[in-house]
């Protein structure tokens, strides 16, 4: 698929997939910052996409920064709609108790997953299907 990226940071790299068969696109953080321990703070991407309708954009922390040094996203997956053309910002969060994260300008921060959604034509019912789970929420299914 052919995907509209609008680059608004003329340094920067734009999004790319790091090897062959990655799903996700590497974003870049468009300023630095340090987040102290249990803060967030919203980080530019420096790119601006066009999501052709029925599709969307997921947002998703990166595992090798979340590993190491407590980086994640707030509201993971951040949800990109195909009509949004504003520019691309994550909201880190920094998880390590104790250090400083520091995210420098032009640092891989987060990832860019792609994908075909489906809009759904509601049907009211009065009950739903039977199924072995059931109504079974959180740890229904096992440890």
């Amino acid at each position: 698929m052919r995907l509209a990226i609008r680059r608004l940071d003329p340094n920067l790299p734009l999004p790319s997939y790091a090897h062959q068969g990655d799903a996700g696109l590497d974003l870049f953080a468009a300023r630095s910052t340090a987040i102290p321990p249990g803060h967030r703070e919203l980080v530019p991407t420096g790119v601006a996409i066009e999501l052709p309708e029925g599709y969307a954009g997921f947002v998703q922390p990166r595992s090798g920064r979340a590993l190491r040094e407590g980086l994640s996203l707030v509201n993971t997956p951040g949800l990109i709609d195909s009509h949004f053309r504003g520019e691309i910002q994550v909201i880190a969060i920094n998880l390590d108790p104790e250090a400083t994260l520091v995210i420098s300008y032009g640092e891989k921060v987060a990832q860019l997953v792609v994908q075909r959604v489906e809009r759904c034509d509601l049907a009211e019912v009065d009950e739903l299907g039977d199924t072995a789970r059931g109504e079974g929420g959180f740890g229904s299914t096992g440890a």
